[in-house]
């Protein structure tokens, strides 16, 4: 048998739970936690989804060229450069494989604002469009890997020396700001190049690098 007391009090968690129902507080509450998790996880969600339908063109371009059909690089220049936009991503198993930070061009500018591309020698902006990924060096930064251009927006890409290398001004995690900016090459964390130099090492097929917004 309950205590009085303790029946008193379940009578009147009951009451206060049958007015916040009827109140509509509790489904209020329950919406805003939704829409405020719904817009926290949006620009994630919507990245994998932009990365997925890149990646299927990738895939069918792969072919065309016998390029490696396993593994592809996506450089999502719309993102903001304090975060993740080059994707490591397997083509395979539809799914993103590892990601890092990635510079843009600064166009000769001290520091360029928003995005500006461009094609033309000694230029200093990020082309956009298809690369493939050639023989790695040693050069001015270290480690690098030629870069083939293959589209008429990045063509002269070879003769720009335009080339996938590291710098230690590249952070190798997120950062709140954005990142330092290139002369047009695509540079990452000296970490990331790294987890970078095995994919492109082993690989027996060339690799399809993907720079778009």
């Amino acid at each position: 048998m309950f205590h009085p007391k303790i029946l008193l009090l379940l009578f009147a968690l009951i009451l206060s739970l049958a007015w916040l129902s009827s109140s509509g507080i509790w489904k209020k509450a329950n919406t805003n936690l939704a829409r405020s998790t719904l817009k926290k996880h949006d620009p994630a969600v919507n990245t994998i989804k932009k990365l997925r339908s890149k990646a299927d063109d990738a895939a069918n371009f792969i072919k065309q060229k016998n390029f490696n059909e396993n593994i592809c690089f996506l450089v999502d220049m719309s993102l903001p450069s304090g975060q993740n936009r080059f994707f490591v991503y397997d083509l395979k198993k539809d799914t993103l494989q590892n990601s890092g930070l990635v510079t843009h061009g600064r166009c000769n500018k001290n520091w360029l604002e928003g995005r500006k591309y461009g094609n033309t020698v000694g230029c200093g902006c990020t082309s956009l469009g298809k690369y493939k990924i050639g023989y790695s060096y040693n050069g001015k930064f270290g480690l690098a890997f030629k870069l083939y251009g293959l589209d008429k927006t990045n063509d002269k890409a070879f003769s720009r020396f335009v080339v996938l290398h590291s710098h230690d001004c590249v952070p190798e995690t997120e950062v709140a700001d954005d990142i330092c900016q290139s002369d047009g090459c695509p540079t990452v964390a000296p970490g990331f190049l790294q987890q970078l130099k095995p994919v492109i090492s082993r690989s027996d097929r060339p690799l399809l690098l993907w720079i778009f917004e």
